[in-house]
């Protein structure tokens, strides 16, 4: 069975920075391009980061240029999002999500086969 299990979501103050992993079970994460997307409430579903197999292509949303950070770690079979320097702007529910094909870089979630179950990220002071 294919799984991705979101962590480390939870409330932070502006400014400040949480770390999300997405751990996958029943396939290689090595193969895929892997996106990070996020839903906050009465909005549709944002790209925020997505990388390719080969670490060749990496996109982020013009939101968090400079402040957001992806990254994959084979060997753990899991892939990171670093969030640095948080706005309230950022709270929403954050998913994983994997695309079969992994040469490129998607941005759509109509792209992507595979979801995580998500992980809310809440910035407030």
């Amino acid at each position: 069975q294919v799984q991705l299990v979101e962590s480390g979501g939870g409330l932070v103050q502006p400014g400040g920075s949480l770390r999300l992993s997405c751990t996958a079970s029943g396939l290689t994460l090595e193969y895929y391009t892997i996106g990070w997307f996020r839903q906050a409430p009465g909005k549709e579903r944002e790209g925020v980061s997505c990388i390719n197999s080969g670490d060749t292509s990496i996109f982020y949303a013009d939101s968090v240029k400079g402040r957001f950070a992806i990254s994959r770690d084979n060997a753990k079979n899991t892939v990171y999002l670093q969030m640095d320097s948080l706005k309230p702007e950022d709270t929403a529910v954050y998913y994983c999500a994997l695309a079969r094909q992994g040469l490129y870089i998607y941005v759509s979630s109509a792209d992507y086969d595979y979801w995580g179950q998500g992980t809310q990220v809440t910035v407030s002071s």
